[in-house]
């Protein structure tokens, strides 16, 4: 008698939990599991923005935390990793642990790379917009800034431009031509 082996769904929390996904950074679009891969450019220009931030809330007021692309945040019953996400201390006070924090950021940072889909892309933006996140999404290769605020128009921030921190960080600014090094 021949036996059909048992095959059991994994939940994407024991997925990415793997020991072969253990140095992959996954998320999860649209019901699919997606490995987030980038450039170095890609990463230097996250990094200028979380450069950024960290001045920011240095100087001004530390009033949240600052994730990079290790840091995921569970959106609208998806896993997202924004190569920048910003979360208020007033709804994390104590800096989070978790793989993916439990709440949404508050501004999340979307750097596009050359593995980036257009179609995830937007599915994440709009997610983002729904769970209240507002979101920037940064084009190297165009060199522009797409701004979108939840129930606002979005806009688009070209080079000679200055992205600015809004109520959620007030006093931030950063000229668009700053992210994007020669």
């Amino acid at each position: 008698m021949v036996t059909t082996p048992q095959v059991r769904k994994m939940t994407v929390e024991e997925f990415v939990l793997l020991p072969e996904n253990a140095d992959k950074n996954l998320e999860f679009i649209g019901g699919r599991i997606v490995e987030m891969v980038s450039n170095s450019y890609c990463s230097i220009v996250a990094g200028i923005v979380i450069g950024r931030f960290r001045r920011y809330l240095d100087d001004v007021q530390n009033i949240g935390w600052i994730t990079v692309t290790d840091g995921g945040y569970k959106v609208m019953g998806e896993r997202y990793i924004p190569n920048v996400g910003f979360i208020l201390k007033t709804k994390y006070p104590n800096a989070p642990r978790e793989t993916y924090i439990q709440l949404p950021p508050d501004l999340a940072v979307e750097v596009l790379s050359p593995s980036d889909n257009e179609n995830e892309t937007r599915a994440k933006v709009v997610n983002y917009l729904r769970a209240g996140v507002i979101v920037w999404v940064v084009d190297p290769d165009k060199q522009i800034v797409q701004l979108f605020v939840p129930n606002e128009a979005p806009r688009t921030l070209g080079i000679n431009d200055t992205l600015d921190g809004g109520t959620l960080l007030p006093g931030f600014t950063l000229p668009v031509k700053d992210i994007f090094p020669e």
